[in-house]
């Protein structure tokens, strides 16, 4: 039956990119407030999707953005697998960077002459959800059903910490029981190189606000004799790293765990070009903690990174103002075994034990979560190279990823099983940036990947 579904797959690529283009249009930026009903939209349109597909569907109200489940006609003695997604995508801004509209999907060949998708949300994460639906669409058609029980669960503010996920799943955990949990939210290691991800960085993230005096200044009549908020945030910012690249904060590194010699190994043997990997970006070379590679670097080192400053004017033309207020938003990478809890204490009082008596400091929290890492050698990840080798025509390497997706953690906690990440995207699709894309070829490689994960994973042993 699998070859009879891949085949309905392969004849309905044309359909598959209409809807995708459909799903890209909404506008779903779950951070922007005016956003709110294109979420909304957005959620209503899946759920619509997937109820004309036979799935039962449920759209959840939050606090914020709603949640979406689906499930199939569950039978007893197969195996459950928990699919999943976000549909909010980043704030597309500095729109003027875009090429062709965010929002407005267009199909060109992207810079290496490949196909592709360009559009805010086509790798992260519209794309690869919209795969797992085509999937399931063809198991529908082909079959009647799928071959294992699914529970659907997308959300919609992955994007700004989840933060209304964990209340949700805490509640349903009964109703969300699985076998195993899968999610698409990675990239492949390369072209014509899938992955299965087994690791993955965590995350704390803060925003600092240094205040000094009530109202902004004129530089000319006050400065030199009042504390300027932007002068001492930038000396405290430049305080968090030394010359070589480390994290100064006390404690940083207590409790990284080494690389074994295994993984290094096991990493070395993978085709990286790290001249081209700069090159690509724009770099000459690279920058970091010396000792390790840039693979080592992004997958298994922890970091901590400025993601943006703002103070006083930033207007056309000058303004000389002292302002009252400075701030900025930074992000702390995790490695496994790192509390997040721990290291957003540590950064917080590192930056207080510099911040001037005659000023104020305050803090805004914005998401914590730690690592993962899940067993690479279970059951269900040899069945999932199987799938991908079906998928992709290639066999899968074995992966961790910078990135961070705490829903992993949090489905560990909350519902004890682990999870299956097998993205479809590429590295170079611009994810969080102007020009995001989705690469067709692996778009359609990675519908039918979804297809037969489902046929794979149909022969996982259930939980006792």
């Amino acid at each position: 039956m699998l070859d009879q579904v891949l085949q309905h797959i392969d004849r309905q690529r044309e359909t598959a990119v209409e809807g995708l283009k459909q799903l890209l249009a909404i506008e779903s930026i779950s951070a922007q407030p005016d956003h709110t009903d294109d979420c909304r939209r957005c959620a209503g349109f899946l759920g619509k999707n997937l109820e004309q597909l036979g799935l039962s569907v449920q759209i959840h109200e939050t606090g914020g953005h709603p949640i979406i489940t689906a499930r199939n006609q569950h039978q007893k003695d197969r195996p459950t697998v928990l699919l999943y997604g976000h549909y909010d995508v980043q704030p597309a801004q500095p729109l003027e960077q875009w090429t062709t509209p965010p929002f407005q999907p267009v199909i060109r060949n992207d810079a290496n002459g490949f196909p592709s998708i360009f559009a805010r949300g086509a790798s992260d994460d519209k794309g690869p959800i919209w795969a797992h639906v085509q999937a399931i669409a063809a198991w529908q058609k082909q079959a009647g059903q799928l071959p294992v029980n699914l529970i659907v669960l997308f959300e919609g503010e992955e994007e700004i910490g989840s933060k209304n996920l964990e209340n949700f799943i805490h509640s349903h955990r009964q109703w969300l029981q699985a076998d195993v949990a899968l999610i698409s939210d990675t990239a492949q290691f390369a072209r014509n190189l899938p992955a299965i991800v087994y690791g993955l960085r965590g995350l704390v993230y803060l925003e600092v606000f240094l205040t000094g005096a009530s109202h902004d200044l004129h530089s000319g009549l006050f400065g030199g004799a009042v504390p300027n908020p932007a002068n001492v945030l930038c000396q405290m910012l430049a305080s968090l790293h030394d010359e070589n690249g480390r994290v100064t904060v006390a404690g940083f590194y207590d409790d990284v765990v080494e690389l074994s010699a295994q993984e290094r190994a096991l990493w070395g043997r993978l085709p990286v070009d790290e001249a081209r990997f700069f090159q690509e970006i724009g770099l000459a070379a690279g920058y970091g903690e010396a000792g390790f590679t840039s693979v080592e670097q992004r997958w298994a080192r922890p970091t901590l990174d400025i993601n943006g400053l703002t103070a006083g004017y930033q207007g056309a033309g000058a303004k000389t103002v002292i302002a009252s207020v400075a701030s900025a938003k930074f992000s702390c990478r995790l490695v496994p075994n790192q509390d997040p809890e721990k290291i957003e204490r540590s950064v917080k009082q590192h930056l207080m034990n510099l911040c001037p008596p005659m000023m104020k400091i305050e803090f805004a929290s914005h998401g914590a979560s730690p690592g993962i890492l899940v067993p690479h050698d279970s059951q269900a990840v040899k069945l999932a190279s199987q799938a991908i080798e079906i998928g992709f025509g290639h066999q899968a390497v074995l992966m961790r990823e910078g990135g961070s997706i705490p829903v992993v953690g949090l489905i560990q906690q909350e519902l004890g099983i682990d999870t299956l990440l097998v993205g479809f995207g590429l590295p170079d699709d611009r994810i969080h940036s102007p020009n995001e894309k989705l690469d067709l070829g692996s778009f359609y490689n990675g519908i039918r990947t979804a297809a037969a994960l489902y046929e794979r994973l149909s022969h996982l042993n259930k939980r006792k």
